[in-house]
């Protein structure tokens, strides 16, 4: 695929998420989001049931299909081919498509969506031709929400404090070996502020929900593999030892263990209404 200058796909690649198997193991141990968020954005939009809904940065679809009861048509747009086929390989509602195409060409007419969301994706693409496409798609009252959650989630207080460990031996690891800078193109700090200055809403707010859902100590340890300053790290051959895999899996197996603890997720949604 032709890729434009300004694509989502650089960070992606300078981060890792193009590393071959990333995709499966991101679909099997990240969170999903919470039901209140469609309840939420159906409310700003004015509608119980939208016409269409577009999630740029689908991934593995795990924050697209959330719509396929709520929506009379789903698209979720995604560059990375290795995401898309795994999400099209688990959609089962006719009603939810997706295409490969990047942020700022999204191939969909002016106005025809109602709802327009980025779920841990809008840091990854060039904010200023995103907005612009995004306010050409929504109708007028339609709403565009960009959401992310903290990680990691709390889950056990000696797991969450060896993930911390576990994170700072990677940022450390990252400096010895000459990983490359890890902060974000477009931090996430700022995607409120960049939706106000767009001036293509007529209100915007931030908003936090929660979800819970159950944790093994299998997707603890999965869930700390699939974070962005953690996958140029895996590629450098060190043992787990040294990664820091062994402490973060010993604790979560005695503290989470295999039947598994609630982990609770806290998300911010910047949202806005055209």
């Amino acid at each position: 695929m032709s890729l434009p200058p300004h694509d989502p796909l650089l960070n992606a690649r300078r981060t890792g998420y193009t590393r071959r198997g990333f995709g499966a193991e991101y679909h099997a141990h990240r969170p999903n989001p919470p039901a209140a968020l469609v309840d939420l954005l159906l409310q700003l939009a004015g509608t119980r049931r939208p016409r269409l809904v577009v999630d740029l940065g689908s991934g593995t679809g795990i924050s697209t299909t959330i719509w396929a009861p709520r929506a009379e048509r789903v698209i979720g747009i995604e560059p990375l081919e290795e995401m898309r086929q795994i999400a099209e390989a688990g959609n089962t509602s006719p009603s939810v498509s997706f295409r490969a195409g990047v942020a700022q060409q999204i191939g969909v007419p002016d106005g025809a969506a109602d709802i327009v969301t980025c779920a841990q994706s809008l840091h990854h693409t060039e904010p200023e031709g995103t907005l612009a496409e995004i306010g050409r798609i929504l109708r007028v009252g339609g709403v565009f929400a960009a959401y992310d959650y903290d990680w990691p989630p709390m889950v056990h207080w000696e797991a969450n404090r060896v993930f911390a460990a576990f994170t700072h031996g990677v940022r450390a690891l990252r400096k010895k070996h000459g990983i490359g800078h890890e902060q974000e193109l477009w931090g996430k700090d700022g995607h409120l502020e960049r939706i106000q200055r767009s001036g293509l809403f007529r209100h915007v707010a931030q908003i936090s929900l929660h979800n819970v859902e159950q944790c093994t100590a299998e997707r603890w340890v999965g869930f700390a593999r699939t974070i962005g300053i953690v996958l140029p790290v895996l590629d450098l051959g060190l043992s787990d030892d040294e990664l820091g895999l062994t402490a973060l899996r010993e604790v979560a197996e005695r503290t989470v263990g295999s039947a598994g603890l609630p982990w609770y997720v806290s998300y911010r949604v910047r949202a806005g209404v055209k």
